[in-house]
């Protein structure tokens, strides 16, 4: 056996055993799990059943379901927006001298995964969107420059927001939803009124859900990552990144204005006043909703990609990338109109109050969401799901309604790092397999999913009830 074999047999071991389980998790999961679109119409399916089941006709559960299909289309293309506006702010060249700039830090292969890890849940605060897109750049420019990087646990460090606290920042769906009153389906705005940002993103307990799994998942990174003559770079694996190719110039005088930043400066002086406005009118944290947020990611990306052309280059490339939204949103506003039409979410809302107190419906939520999470990997369109029979569950226990939010923010992020939905820009832009990053992402699951529902049942008990504000 030579030197190589050897030391490659002995990375393998040193790996143990939860990396190899979740590599044969992942490599299973590649073979037996079907597209995530398949996921969502086998829910249409299961829960028809169930209207079946209480009672209704196949015509009433078909009208129920069709009633409510389109009633998600604002929302639909809000969260499609977001991949758009977080991919276009990315690509952009001023951002991409700035991560040219950030991997000259990392020395050491262990110091780049943790380092690339903590960057991707950084970013992903502002965006999730943005926070992949980032972090594949960021994690291709480090290996550029440092030698000896496992290209697997690099990958699944840029993914790490997406696993842990992004929806606990501003890009959280299921949070800027319930901010924005018209994003709410109005059978859940007669549930839950409009909660604020105020109420769910801006608390100190946030803050703690936020910088415990930063504090785990950085150190866990840092600890995870083979040695440099044990890792398999990018290089060995065959994997090979194409550079960004430059825009060109004009060559017919129809392309003039597409090369000229005369349309940017215009566009992005209209949307600056209008921000400019909603602000100082509604307030900080009131104007900041779906609309604003997005309107803004697409305001910067004008301004940082300057001419038409780089502009409407990225966004060829980032809308592909929202197909997944766009076809299963609907399929959840469906799903929704069966819940309400047949009662189901009464009787579910009745179940969780039974088995839960005041005291754990905080836990109870988490364990549940994270494990749906695993057939329902969709963020916002999910939560259209949930929040019915959940809200009214926290109603009649007296447990804050924005808690409740976040308890699902904070444990329907866990899945993502099983289910592969969310890996797919990173994996199409780094060049990876999802069975690749497994191992790395199931043990960042294993120590975070008992740190993460502990947290929200301990954090609970600070949050008291309040009525919610119904219109």
């Amino acid at each position: 056996m030579n030197k190589k074999s050897s030391q490659a047999i002995a990375g393998q071991e040193k790996e143990g055993v939860i990396a190899r389980m979740g590599i044969g998790l992942a490599n299973w999961s590649e073979r037996w799990f079907p597209d995530a679109f398949v996921f969502a119409a086998l829910a249409v399916v299961i829960v028809g059943l169930g209207a079946l089941a209480m009672g209704r006709t196949p015509s009433q559960v078909s009208i129920d379901f069709g009633k409510s299909f389109w009633n998600l289309i604002p929302f639909t293309m809000q969260m499609a927006f977001v991949v758009i506006g977080g991919y276009v702010v990315a690509v952009s060249k001023p951002v991409q001298k700035l991560i040219v700039v950030l991997a000259r830090f990392p020395k050491t292969p262990r110091g780049a995964v943790a380092y690339v890890g903590f960057m991707a849940m950084l970013t992903s605060l502002l965006s999730w969107g943005f926070s992949l897109i980032f972090s594949g750049i960021l994690m291709r420019e480090i290996c550029k420059r440092l030698d000896g990087v496992d290209y697997r646990a690099i990958s699944a460090a840029g993914f790490l927001g997406l696993g842990t606290v992004w929806a606990l920042g501003l890009s959280s769906s299921a949070a800027l939803m319930m901010a924005t009153k018209g994003s709410i389906p109005p059978a859940l705005l007669k549930i839950s009124g409009v909660i604020s940002l105020e109420q769910t993103l801006f608390t100190w307990q946030n803050l703690v859900m936020i910088l415990t799994p930063m504090v785990i998942s950085t150190w866990i990174c840092y600890s995870s990552t083979p040695a440099a003559h044990l890792a398999k770079t990018f290089e060995m694996a065959g994997v090979k990144h194409q550079e960004s190719e430059d825009i060109g110039v004009a060559k017919t005088p129809g392309e003039n204005l597409e090369f000229s930043p005369f349309l940017t400066v215009v566009l992005a002086a209209l949307g600056v006043i209008y921000l400019m406005d909603v602000f100082s009118t509604k307030g900080g944290l009131a104007a900041l909703d779906l609309n604003t947020y997005n309107f803004m990611f697409i305001i910067a990306g004008l301004l940082l990609h300057w001419r038409p052309r780089a502009f409407l280059r990225a966004i060829a490339k980032a809308v592909p990338m929202t197909g997944g939204i766009l076809i299963q949103f609907p399929l959840y506003a469906g799903i929704f109109g069966i819940l309400m039409g047949s009662g189901i979410n009464e009787i579910l809302a009745k179940f969780f109050v039974s088995i839960s107190t005041q005291d754990t419906l905080a836990a109870v939520v988490g364990v549940y969401s994270a494990i749906l999470g695993l057939f329902l990997p969709s963020g916002g369109g999910k939560w259209v799901v949930e929040a019915p029979y959940l809200l009214q569950a926290a109603t009649e226990l007296k447990v804050n309604l924005a808690w409740v939010v976040q308890c699902y923010n904070a444990s329907e992020a866990l899945p993502n790092f099983i289910n592969p939905f969310f890996m797919l820009p990173l994996m199409g832009l780094v060049g990876v397999k999802a069975r690749e990053l497994a191992g790395y992402t199931m043990l960042q699951l294993i120590f975070l999913a008992p740190v993460t529902i502990f947290l929200l049942w301990l954090l609970s008990m600070t949050m008291p009830f309040v009525p919610p504000i119904l219109p």
